[in-house]
């Protein structure tokens, strides 16, 4: 095994977990983290959360599941290539969409709405309160009980909370309620694993919603032409390949384009490296910038495509028209449960109705946000649907 870069998280340094344990005798703490992600209630519910379509549109189309084994599959390769530790790197990737509710962003707006007068709602934030709270599956501890290094870096993955503009009490409410939030040295960027985590995430669905794109029939290739990079590489494609299919064309002008964009990020890390030379995961926590990051002329043009998508896919009337059904169900879910606590399924029912009006709220999106979107339909149906029974 090639030698560790001097700038990656050490496990063998890890600063442990909150709650003491016997070391494992056959995997690293970080290992160990990947692995208790894999077996998290939260984890599987994500094979039936919306990335941009919803699962029953169809089969082909990519879930909250696929995606995040696709963006573990692509922080692996860039954390090998720098020198990183892989394992930490993959263990980030598969819980960072954990704390997602159903239905994709519009699932995430909605209960914000319905949680404003509560203290809002953040899937970044729900994901450390999945991690620390939620999952109960072990007799010794609430949540999972991961190491420091996975928690600060999924509580920091996109840059410091705190500066000299935001304090502790402007953070969403799951991260002012934890404990030992302040112990995640908020001011300092995450180690460099969880950094390649979050672009990583950049990488993966740029490129593959421009696949689901073009499948869901929201635009075709040949818009994609104008496009800087993008164009590029599907008429690079259409000409060496001129039998293909187009749906063969966007498989491979899709791999090409995941490629270019890794080729990038790593090429670019290196010269930060080589500016900034970091001798520890410490050291990279403590510089007043990224040390993973894009070059500054792939950023403007991967710009060019998120606006491309935005525009063409995100607000596309077909996943308006999802959009908008999905935000009723889970804002008449919400209404309904905090209006009638007692209509809560056990053991969310005991606790509902025992709380005072503040609390209840947040038990009812902590269940509203664990939901697949099959089962918030379901129960939606069971609730609102007069001539349904039980």
């Amino acid at each position: 095994m090639e030698k560790r870069a001097v700038y990656a998280t050490r496990h063998e340094d890890s600063r442990g977990r909150y709650h003491d344990e016997a070391p494992s005798a056959t995997r690293t703490p970080f290992q160990r983290d990947r692995d208790r992600i894999i077996h998290s209630t939260a984890f599987r519910r994500l094979k039936q959360k919306t990335q941009v379509f919803v699962a029953h549109e169809g089969d082909h189309f990519r879930t909250r599941l696929t995606h995040s084994l696709e963006v573990a599959q692509i922080a692996r390769s860039i954390a090998r290539t720098l020198r990183l530790d892989e394992d930490l790197a993959e263990a980030m990737a598969l819980a960072h969409d954990i704390g997602h509710p159903p239905f994709g962003h519009a699932g995430e707006d909605q209960l914000d709405a319905c949680m404003q007068p509560y203290d809002g709602f953040d899937h970044n934030a729900q994901t450390l309160r999945v991690v620390t709270r939620l999952e109960v599956r072990y007799p010794g501890f609430d949540g999972l009980n991961l190491t420091w290094e996975m928690l600060e870096g999924l509580v920091k993955h996109n840059g410091p909370l705190i500066g000299a503009d935001t304090h502790i009490a402007d953070l969403p409410a799951a991260f002012r309620e934890f404990s030992r939030i302040e112990d995640l040295e908020l001011d300092q960027f995450a180690g460099p694993e969880a950094q390649v985590a979050a672009l990583s995430d950049d990488i993966a669905y740029n490129n593959h919603d421009i696949d689901d794109g073009i499948a869901a029939g929201l635009f075709t290739i040949q818009e994609l032409m104008e496009l800087p990079i993008v164009g590029d590489v599907f008429r690079g494609v259409k000409i060496e390949y001129p039998h293909l299919t187009d749906r063969m064309v966007t498989y491979e002008a899709v791999r090409q384009l995941i490629g270019i964009w890794i080729n990038d990020l790593v090429d670019e890390t290196r010269r930060r490296v080589k500016r900034l030379q970091p001798a520890s995961a410490a050291e990279v926590r403590a510089l007043g910038e990224p040390l993973v990051g894009f070059s500054d002329e792939l950023a403007d043009k991967q710009r060019a495509l998120r606006a491309f998508l935005f525009e063409r896919m995100y607000k596309h009337y077909k996943v308006n028209r999802m959009r908008s059904k999905a935000k009723r169900i889970l804002a008449e879910l919400f209404e309904g449960f905090t209006a009638e606590p007692q209509t809560l399924p056990a053991p969310w029912r005991q606790d509902a109705t025992q709380a005072d009006t503040f609390r209840r709220a947040r038990i009812v999106c902590d269940y509203i946000a664990g939901m697949t979107d099959g089962y918030a339909i379901e129960e939606h149906g069971r609730l609102c649907d007069l001539t349904r029974l039980g």
